[in-house]
């Protein structure tokens, strides 16, 4: 089954929680037990309605305050698809966290509350969903029935929110304006009877059209070896595969590669998922590859095409968000973690920092917490590497501080 990863944004009470409560309670994906529980606790709080936000919001400190603090990963399936949402914290504050839930998504939902309509923390979440390549970007304008399900209203914001897109620079990216009221259930999952203006579809009917191919990321093949699998056993004496994730398109057997960095050549002769092989293997499968030659290829290494190799090179320029309550500065040493290889780097300059509200950059010497900038890194051994904007699988990274081993930043090599 198709799994769709969709992440969340929105800033404080726009409805988050509630949406995603919503859409597991009408998609009959919460557990009795679950049910009763957001009852009893609606009642406690003197609710007159079902508080969904309780499905989601699992710290103490969240359900208290009524807020989100942490990345939270919801499951569930309907008959065509399985998701994983991740709901993030809308803060400035937690700039960091929803980052880190957006970058393996594949769609965003935007919550906007009616009332307030495009903020400047929308500005972020569209900026970050911009950085991120997030092809699919759904502009949920909740609460509708507190400004009377106004066609007025929800026109207005959609203007205002469509001048904001019209300064992205990611023009493949589909935008989509839903009106909806996901404490009443309105255009959630089911058409809302207080919006007849309203034709298009719900949120779970535009989630459930889309395909595979309008948002996963398509490019060159690159295949970052996982482990090498010797499984010396009488029936498989002699076998040697490679194990990892196909990423950026798929692979044959026949095809001619190359094995980075030692430029090795061979080609692909078998291909291995779980018991059976397969003549070819499509971006997003864990296989296992065998090659032709019997070559040195280790954990850490890159498999591709002969005829699409990626850049080489010690030294990188990158966009990168900053996580860490140290601030990052020129001459500090990390370890780049770019998909299975381990580089150690140090940082050569910082460039700049980046608005998330699209007004431009300012000169800087550091990186704060939850600050993005321009950083140039030198790296100790060669990278092979796409830009972001080409292969987000391949032009990612994370920065580890070699003293306390915390990911300290998050990084996009442009």
């Amino acid at each position: 089954m198709e799994v769709l990863k969709i992440a969340t944004a929105g800033s404080v009470d726009d409805g988050k929680s509630t949406l995603i409560g919503r859409l597991l309670y009408d998609t009959k994906s919460l557990t009795t037990d679950k049910i009763e529980a957001i009852e009893k606790s609606s009642k406690q709080k003197g609710y007159d309605y079902l508080d969904f936000s309780l499905a989601t919001d699992g710290l103490v400190a969240e359900r208290e305050q009524g807020i989100t603090i942490d990345v939270a990963h919801i499951y569930f399936s309907t008959a065509k698809k399985s998701y994983i949402i991740a709901d993030t914290p809308g803060h400035v504050e937690y700039t960091r966290n929803m980052v880190t839930g957006a970058s393996t998504s594949q769609v965003s939902i935007i919550l906007i509350d009616a009332r307030k309509g495009v903020i400047e923390q929308t500005y972020r979440h569209f900026f970050i969903n911009n950085l991120l390549r997030v092809k699919e970007v759904i502009v949920a304008i909740n609460k509708m029935d507190l400004v009377d399900y106004s066609e007025e209203v929800y026109n207005k914001i959609k203007a205002d929110f469509q001048a904001l897109n019209a300064k992205s620079t990611f023009k493949e990216q589909n935008v989509s304006y839903i009106p909806l009221s996901a404490i009443n259930g309105g255009n959630v999952v089911d058409q809302s009877k207080d919006m007849p203006w309203y034709t298009g579809q719900t949120v779970l009917e535009h989630l459930e059209g889309l395909h595979s191919s309008d948002v996963f990321e398509t490019g060159k093949a690159r295949f970052p070896v996982q482990t090498v699998i010797r499984p010396k056993t009488e029936e498989y004496h002699d076998f040697r595969g490679y194990a990892g994730k196909l990423y950026g398109n798929s692979i044959k057997v026949g095809d001619a590669v190359t094995v980075l960095p030692s430029l090795t050549e061979s080609k692909v002769s078998k291909i291995h998922f779980f018991d059976k092989t397969f003549d070819e293997a499509v971006a997003g499968s864990s296989i296992t590859i065998e090659l032709e030659n019997d070559i040195n290829v280790t954990r850490g290494d890159m498999i591709v095409k002969s005829s699409e190799l990626p850049k080489i090179e010690k030294e990188i320029t990158t966009t990168v968000c900053w996580m860490d309550s140290k601030k990052l500065v020129a001459g500090t040493k990390y370890i780049v973690q770019h998909n299975t290889n381990s580089v150690l780097a140090k940082v050569e300059s910082i460039k700049n920092t980046i608005s998330t509200d699209y007004s431009g950059t300012k000169e800087a010497s550091q990186l704060a917490i939850n600050e993005i900038g321009e950083v140039n890194i030198k790296l100790s051994k060669p990278l092979y590497f796409d830009a972001y904007n080409d292969n987000k699988s391949n032009g990612a990274f994370i920065l580890i501080d070699t003293a306390t081993n915390t990911t300290a930043g998050v990084g996009f090599i442009r």
